[in-house]
């Protein structure tokens, strides 16, 4: 979350994506930054997948993703 708002204050338009056992972690973290970052969550886990598993991962979020890239503000 740290990179995320790093970059937006550089004037960089960005999404976070993380696995589904982090939902909470980000939403403690946004708020103790007081932020609110887009960010697309997929499946869990994510180290063990390979690389198949990977980019059907990838498409499935892939939508997603380009909202959040293409919403305003």
């Amino acid at each position: 979350m740290h990179d995320l708002r790093g970059l937006e204050d550089l004037g960089v338009v960005s999404v976070g994506v993380c696995s589904t056992d982090f939902i909470e972690a980000a939403a403690a973290q946004n708020r103790s930054l007081g932020y609110d970052p887009a960010v697309v969550f997929v499946p869990h886990p994510i180290q063990d997948r390979t690389d198949e598993e990977m980019r059907v991962l990838a498409d499935q979020a892939f939508d997603a993703i380009l909202r959040a890239l293409q919403a305003p503000g």
